[in-house]
């Protein structure tokens, strides 16, 4: 459904991304992890599209240089070049690090917000979905995104993208800050978001042990460059790994 192959991405003289390639089929779960400054945020940038704003608006204000190069396919056509608008249209939606709500905005009006693309047919179900995923939100939905704790806004976060339609659906440290029953809990509903939808998840994470069990196939990033892939239970028996993310020698 989604493949990247040799993608670089540049930021003046440094190297951001080395000739990565990836793919994601059809209603998988692939994880994409490695430590700070892995180039996984990168990476999340160049499928959505983001980076090619990022880079549009360096150019504008004098920055730093960027560049893109490689392919990029989603269903067979060449996206390389389509604007991030055009890409979540076409279903890639990413939900980005650290969430980025709306926080003057209520539970309700975020997850609205991202249903802006969808019928009123198709925001109606995918509001359902939300809140059965993430029952806590019935009671919040008119409380502000602000005033809501940090695995409270991952949740709306999740549920807003849900609402925008995605075919596949970018994951961005879904984890980040939260306590481990809170990361257990956004795990469960990622492995529901597959069992219940055709929707294809690509999470990007730094904290790769709750999440390991739920992936598909997986890729180890390191300074930009991907060191290491395989199936879940290729990766799982791998020592390298075991040390890395387990603490297992």
């Amino acid at each position: 459904m989604l493949e990247a192959t040799d993608l670089m991405v540049f930021y003046e003289n440094m190297l951001a991304l080395n000739n990565i390639s990836i793919f994601c089929r059809d209603n998988q779960i692939v994880g994409v992890f490695g430590a700070n400054s892995a180039g996984k945020s990168t990476l999340m940038y160049s499928l959505s599209g983001i980076m090619l704003d990022i880079r549009k608006k360096e150019k504008m204000s004098g920055g730093e240089r960027i560049t893109l190069t490689g392919q990029l396919l989603f269903q067979g056509q060449d996206i390389m070049d389509m604007k991030p608008s055009s890409r979540a249209r076409a279903g890639i939606v990413l939900c980005p690090e650290r969430r980025r709500l709306f926080k003057e905005s209520s539970v309700m009006e975020n997850l609205r917000i991202g249903g802006y693309l969808a019928t009123k047919a198709q925001a109606k179900v995918s509001l359902e979905f939300v809140m059965a995923l993430f029952p806590a939100l019935t009671r919040l939905q008119k409380r502000l995104a602000g005033f809501l704790s940090g695995g409270e806004q991952q949740m709306v976060a999740i549920g807003r993208a849900l609402m925008a339609q995605p075919r596949v659906l970018l994951l961005d440290e879904p984890l980040l800050g939260l306590s481990p029953l809170m990361q257990a809990t956004l795990i469960r509903a990622v492995k529901k978001i597959q069992e219940e939808s055709d929707i294809s998840i690509i999470v990007a994470e730094q904290y790769a042990r709750p999440v390991f069990p739920i992936v598909d196939y997986a890729y180890i990033l390191e300074n930009g460059a991907a060191v290491m892939e395989g199936t879940r239970e290729e990766l799982m028996d791998n020592p390298d790994v075991k040390s890395a993310y387990f603490g297992v020698s």
